[in-house]
């Protein structure tokens, strides 16, 4: 081979290296610029669904798998919108980002507690509701001194920190309350375990859930002294997406799914809803 034919192939290549780089380089702009666009191949075909990832009984992820009543009721849904088990991307909801991941699109829907507020509403869409909770009380199995919040006088209170539910048995029930707030209920049901505190208190279907990974050493006292209308949220203005939802959740409700879903997830906790609103009667979409 000439040294002419030797530079012309050598010219050739680097031009085809150079030309490689450049295409990669374009590739990753566009992969900045359009980060849905190139993660979407992974996600096509599939129903992305925002859950706790921390509450017993609700939606907790358990060695690579995801339990509990919400995300069972979660399933029931994506089913019937024809999505298999294997189709659904179970995303982490914390509290305060659940707004933003459906207005971000980060998620089709969220199964989070997410109680239907006139506030909320004004960002995001529901659907359902497809539980009404109670605040009520956790206390330890064979506790006889505490029936009710107003017999909170004087004793050791948990919660979490920021929420509203100890503020709300405070000014309602009881001044005298020793509160002591933890950053999750698995550490205030530790608090109780070992008697730093005397109850716990948030929503009865949470609470169901903690006594029920107790293993029978917590238990509910089923007083729930308010409701909690726990919605299906979605993106806001999406009413056709909410009607095919509630369909689901009224065939669900219907057929016994829901009645099953609700005592597997909540069994030895010796815990009954609220009858009086449970199960939930699903609102039309208009009323929204």
């Amino acid at each position: 081979m000439s040294v002419h034919t030797r530079c012309v192939v050598k010219g050739t290549q680097g031009i085809q290296t150079w030309w490689r780089a450049l295409i990669a380089a374009l590739c990753a702009v566009a992969c900045v610029f359009s980060l849905a666009a190139c993660g979407s191949d992974k996600e096509a075909g599939k129903i992305r669904i925002g859950i706790k990832f921390d509450q017993p009984g609700l939606g907790f992820k358990k060695a690579g798998t995801y339990v509990g009543f919400d995300v069972d009721v979660a399933k029931y849904i994506a089913g019937k919108l024809g999505y298999s088990e294997d189709k659904i991307i179970w995303k982490e909801a914390p509290s305060k980002q659940r707004e933003a991941m459906l207005q971000n699109g980060d998620v089709d829907m969220i199964l989070a507690t997410y109680s239907i507020t006139d506030e909320r509403k004004k960002a995001v869409s529901f659907a359902g509701p497809y539980f009404v909770a109670g605040q009520d009380l956790m206390v330890r199995k064979g506790e006889t001194a505490i029936h009710g919040p107003q017999d909170l006088n004087g004793k050791r209170l948990c919660s979490v920190t920021g929420s509203t539910s100890a503020v709300t048995v405070k000014a309602k029930f009881a001044s005298q309350v020793q509160l002591m707030e933890q950053p999750g209920y698995a550490e205030c049901a530790t608090a109780l375990f070992s008697g730093i505190v005397d109850a716990v208190t948030t929503d009865d279907i949470i609470l169901a859930g903690l006594a029920s990974a107790s293993r029978g050493r917590l238990t509910v006292v089923g007083k729930p002294f308010t409701q909690e209308y726990y919605g299906i949220g979605i993106k806001k203005g999406d009413t056709a997406f909410a009607q095919q939802i509630n369909t689901a959740l009224s065939e669900m409700i219907a057929n016994g799914s829901w009645q099953r879903a609700l005592a597997y997830n909540t069994r030895g906790a010796h815990f009954k809803p609220d009858l009086k609103y449970n199960p939930p009667v699903i609102q039309k979409v208009d009323e929204q």
